[in-house]
């Protein structure tokens, strides 16, 4: 089977995103492992403050839109904002990736494709994040 598997530690969350909606278009099965440990670019209050207005502008727990707070579903939505989900390739494509916190035992012995590393001084790890959303 064509898979590939990221791994999340240390990578800035749009660029992991980009490459990966990127391999998925391509047909490829893709799984991302830990999701925790990737970085937001920015300061650590005003990202904060900006996934809570994210999660509140969310509506009632009926109807939704719903936004995650687990940092695995935050990286899957993220994914999903570069696809055109809605629409038969990008649906496809969508249904081809998973995101795991931590690394399942099925991906331990797998190699990992590692993205360039994150060189900004201001970061905020997507567990932060999560915790404070909580």
């Amino acid at each position: 089977m064509n898979s590939v598997v990221f791994d999340g530690t240390n990578i800035i969350l749009g660029r992991l995103s980009s490459n990966v909606a990127k391999q998925a278009l391509l047909g490829k099965n893709v799984a991302v492992v830990n999701c925790e440990k990737v970085l937001i670019s920015g300061g650590r209050r005003t990202t904060i403050k900006s996934y809570k207005e994210i999660r509140a502008k969310g509506g009632s727990s009926q109807k939704g839109p719903y936004f995650p707070t687990q940092p695995a579903m935050i990286v899957k939505r993220t994914i999903r904002g570069m696809l055109s989900h809605k629409e038969g390739r990008g649906a496809a494509a969508f249904k081809k990736i998973k995101c795991y916190e931590g690394v399942p035992k099925e991906f331990e012995e797998s190699k990992k494709e590692k993205l360039e590393q994150a060189t900004h001084l201001s970061t905020i790890s997507l567990k932060e994040v999560s915790e404070e959303l909580r």
